[in-house]
């Protein structure tokens, strides 16, 4: 658990997990409204280098933002996801765990379950403070975590 005593520090923790990003890195995104998820996203764009001019914002009515940086990031948000099926429809299998980044918010609710290197939960403690529960789901996302406690994330 890596507590955040602030939104710039939540988006710093994105940064620096998206700095250390490789392709084909999956994350799901699970917490409540206003848990941070998006401010987290925001600093994953920012370690991908996405350009600081591109807006990442939640993608609630498109689905799926694809912002362009050292890697593609594919921005997934399943809060208005009707069925799975829609995220088939999105391309998902064809964007995830290839040449970018995958990051999906609201993942717990998805009905099946999808492969990931890292599963983040954010939950609320204040105005400001979150806690971050990271978890690998996978060796690649071992590795990352043990790289981010590294930086003491």
């Amino acid at each position: 658990m890596t507590l955040s005593a602030s939104p710039e520090q939540t988006f710093g923790i994105g940064r620096r997990l998206g700095e250390l990003a490789q392709p084909g890195l999956v994350v799901l995104l699970s917490g409540e409204l206003g848990a941070g998820k998006t401010c987290f996203a925001q600093g994953v764009a920012a370690g991908l280098a996405v350009a600081r001019d591109v807006p990442v914002t939640s993608p609630s009515y498109t689905l799926l933002n694809i912002h362009q940086g050292r890697l593609p990031l594919y921005h997934f948000d399943l809060y208005r996801l009707a069925t799975v099926g829609d995220l088939e429809e999105l391309g998902y299998d064809e964007q995830a765990e290839r040449d970018g980044v995958t990051l999906v918010e609201w993942a717990e609710r998805l009905t099946s379950v999808l492969p990931a290197a890292l599963r983040v939960t954010l939950t609320r403690r204040g105005a400001d403070e979150r806690e971050l529960h990271f978890v690998a789901g996978e060796p690649g996302g071992g590795r990352l975590l043990a790289a981010l406690a590294a930086n003491n994330l």
